[in-house]
């Protein structure tokens, strides 16, 4: 009667669908990594839930307007649920051995016009200020 789930590979793998509502996993992978990042996503339909499983990761909410970012940023604990509301810039810098559950809409993972997604590709100037400032709140927080 209890169905049972898991993911061990990296990356992302949405993995419990229902009609209304889907579970998926992030596993750490390098394109996962801060250094990585090209990228934000928004959902125009839906709330994304994030549930830091295990490992260290760093969730990105921002405000996009034209060139400027503003970056809301949050160093995730294990056991705590994050809630990005729809229409909200993200992303998630993942430190290796890091899990993170994601809670959205059905098939949000599906690219428009069946799914809720779209990007913003950062520039080069974009992704070393959002480097500079994650790599600012870890180090606060481990006292560097």
């Amino acid at each position: 009667m209890i169905d049972t789930y898991s993911h061990n590979g990296e990356g992302y793998n949405p993995f419990l669908i229902t009609p209304k509502w889907q579970v998926a996993q992030l596993n750490h992978a390098a394109e996962e990594e801060l250094d990585a990042i090209e990228r934000l996503d928004i959902h125009f339909l839906t709330d994304e839930a994030f549930f830091l499983v295990e490992g260290q990761a760093v969730l990105i909410a921002a405000e996009v307007d034209g060139e400027s970012i503003t970056y809301d940023l949050q160093l995730m604990q294990a056991g705590i649920t994050y809630n990005i509301p729809k229409n909200v810039w993200h992303n998630i810098a993942m430190y290796k051995g890091s899990k993170v559950l994601i809670i959205e809409n059905a098939n949000t993972h599906l690219p428009l016009p069946n799914g809720d997604y779209d990007f913003h590709y950062l520039n080069e100037a974009q992704k070393k200020d959002l480097q500079k400032q994650v790599n600012k709140l870890i180090n606060n927080k481990n006292g560097d």
